[in-house]
């Protein structure tokens, strides 16, 4: 059994290119044999992280994936995304199909908040002349929606259940957790909300009004963190906005061309160039003639995208979300340590992206219920070592679990 899926949101307003950088995240670059999903409902689909490949290190010549994809050294592993309709103002209160939109947000465990760097749309979403409209105030208009919709929900839940039974309660940290699971908020999100917000040492029970607003407004950051796409970059206006976004956000703002990155993908996929993605360039492949249409697009998206940002940054985007705001690595789970194959002799079969601070039993549990429950040691394949259960694993760790049910 895998870890627990992490879904990625995709939110903003309308004509933004939100949709253009969903399709784009979610098209499959190259063949795989076995979708990495079961269901996928028409506003969710797959993307993929980009990292080094294990088997380089090791220097074995391939692995054999079971989801997802392996592609000159580089591990493609599946994350699934859901693209959230546009946000409008007023969407926390339910204006438009704001009720629907907000209680999509409730699964995501991070977002991605896509804003037309070049400033050509209104903040209803309506397209404008670029320039004329300011991006920083989108970023604040979207996020206050956000923070508004999720303080609205933490506070009803607090005054009709968490409230009444505080008191009384022995385990008040799972109370307030429990009560508060169906925003997919887990203990460690709650705990470090305290933490921010400076409530460690005051009791539940005497929390005010504004110690819960306050506690809520640490919660949606620390369970909901938001990365900014700042979209359309390749717009001649969008430089200035980027640097302004940049300024004021740090490192959680992305300059990407969703319409580049879907230029390059459907290129590839056609088998007119090789192009993986994250890559920052690409190369015609050999014997293909390209019409005066093609060349164009395709000249246009290297000098104007990838000779001025090293790349289209979708999926720079997408590896920020899940590595550095979701705090995950990858781990590789194998049956045989010195060959690191499953039972089948699959090299390297499964990747899996689990928390940073993820411990050796933990693994065990995530690839069976019974190897966890029969845990003796794991094998730190890389070293040939021993580990014990309370290892914390390290990114790119390569470790075979020996219990009494395997």
């Amino acid at each position: 059994m895998p870890p627990p899926e992490k879904l990625i949101g995709i939110v903003g307003k309308t004509n933004v290119g939100k949709s253009t950088l969903f399709s784009a995240l979610t098209m499959v670059p190259v063949k795989i044999a076995d979708h990495p999903f079961t269901t996928i409902e028409p506003n969710i689909g797959v993307g993929y992280v980009r990292t080094p490949c294990v088997h380089v290190e090791l220097g074995l010549k391939q692995c054999n994936p079971r989801t997802g994809f392996c592609a000159r050294g580089f591990r493609f592993i599946p994350v699934k995304l859901m693209d959230v309709a546009g946000l409008i103002p007023g969407a926390s209160r339910g204006r438009g199909l704001g009720n629907k939109f907000m209680d999509d947000l409730r699964q995501a465990d991070v977002l991605i908040h896509v804003v037309d760097a070049s400033g050509g749309t209104d903040l209803e979403g309506n397209p404008v002349k670029p320039g004329t409209q300011d991006p920083l105030e989108e970023v604040e208009l979207i996020r206050r929606e956000i923070d508004e919709w999720f303080s609205s929900v933490v506070k009803r839940v607090w005054e009709a259940k968490i409230a009444k039974s505080i008191q009384s309660s022995s385990t008040p940290l799972d109370l307030v957790t429990q009560n508060l699971s169906g925003l997919s908020i887990r203990k460690h999100h709650v705990i470090e909300a305290l933490r921010e917000s400076g409530l460690e040492s005051k009791p539940f029970k005497n929390w005010s009004t504004s110690d819960v607003e306050l506690f809520a407004l640490k919660l949606r950051q620390v369970a909901k963190p938001i990365v900014i796409a700042a979209n359309k970059a390749d717009h001649p206006v969008a430089e200035e906005n980027v640097k302004r976004l940049r300024e004021k956000y740090g490192d959680d703002v992305k300059p990407v061309s969703g319409l580049a990155e879907m230029i390059l993908r459907k290129a590839a996929q056609s088998g007119l160039i090789d192009y993986l993605p994250g890559d920052p360039g690409f190369t015609v492949k050999p014997g293909v003639e390209l019409s005066r249409e093609q060349s164009r697009a395709l000249e246009l998206v290297r000098v104007n995208v990838l000779e001025k940002y090293g790349s289209t940054g979708v999926q720079e985007l997408l590896n920020y979300a899940v590595f550095r705001k979701l705090g995950l690595i990858v781990v590789y789970p194998v049956e045989d340590q010195n060959k690191y194959t499953d039972h089948s002799g699959n090299i390297l079969p499964d990747a899996y992206l689990v928390p940073g601070n993820t411990t050796a039993r933990e693994l065990a549990y995530m690839v069976h219920t019974e190897l966890g429950q029969g845990f003796l040691y794991a094998v730190d394949a890389k070293r040939k070592e021993r580990i014990g259960e309370s290892y914390v694993l390290k990114n790119g760790d390569v470790v075979k679990i020996v219990s009494t049910k395997s």
